[in-house]
Parts: structure tokens; C-alpha cells; sequence
């Protein structure tokens, strides 16, 4: 018996996602400079960053 084509692959898994969680995207607005920790307490509307900075 053979799995169907649409369980996809094991390196399904390994593949870059677009879309971030807002802890990653705290830490890469930490890394840019532009989230500091006393000042900044919302968390939500976060502005944009790059998928791969």
C-alpha cells in the first residue's frame, strides 16, 4: 500500500515559514534596535519585519 501524494514529504517539515509568531518577531525587533524592553509593553499591532533578518 502506498501513501497518498497529499501527506506530502518529511522535509514538508524543514520548509521557511512566512508567517512569524509575536515572540519571534519581538526578538527580531530586538535584534533591529527598535523594541526595548521597559518601554515597549504592547504587544499587539506589532509593526512589520523581515522574514529573514
Amino acid at each position: 500500500m502506498t501513501r497518498h501524494s497529499s501527506y506530502g514529504k518529511s522535509s514538508k517539515s524543514a520548509k521557511k515559514r512566512n508567517v512569524l509568531k509575536r515572540f519571534e518577531r519581538v526578538d527580531i525587533l530586538r535584534r533591529l534596535g527598535r523594541w526595548k524592553d521597559g518601554e515597549n509593553t504592547k504587544v499587539t499591532g506589532l509593526p512589520k519585519t523581515p522574514v529573514s533578518a
